[in-house]
């Protein structure tokens, strides 16, 4: 196999998992809770932040004023697939950020929810 189609099936073969992410600002103790279906993409939302192109305009306001180095990110819960029945993942995605905004906003009101 050539090299080439040899990286297409690996790229094929990486398991993409969905899940819930957190960004907390270190200086003023803000978060962030969102949902992905692809937690792989938390470059992405990083590069967005760093370009000036995220579409939370507090966080990135936030981004801007106090810089990458006073952010965290964090995986919090990979998103587990039924085996069987039902299963919609941007429903069980809803759902599950839902439960991590209700389980840390308890905590902490400052959010850019």
């Amino acid at each position: 196999m050539n090299r080439k189609k040899e990286l297409k099936q690996l790229y094929k073969e990486i398991k993409i998992e969905a899940g819930i992410y957190k960004i907390t600002n270190n200086v003023n103790g803000k978060i962030l809770i969102d949902s992905t279906r692809n937690l792989k993409t938390l470059n992405g939302k990083k590069h967005q932040l760093i370009t000036g192109t995220c579409t939370n305009k507090e966080l990135q306001e936030d981004w801007n004023k106090y810089g990458e180095s006073s952010f965290t990110f964090e995986i919090v819960e990979i998103l587990q697939e039924k085996k069987d029945g039902y299963f919609n993942i941007d429903t069980e995605l809803e759902k599950l950020k839902e439960k991590w905004l209700n389980s840390v906003m308890h905590l902490n009101k400052r959010s850019y929810n």
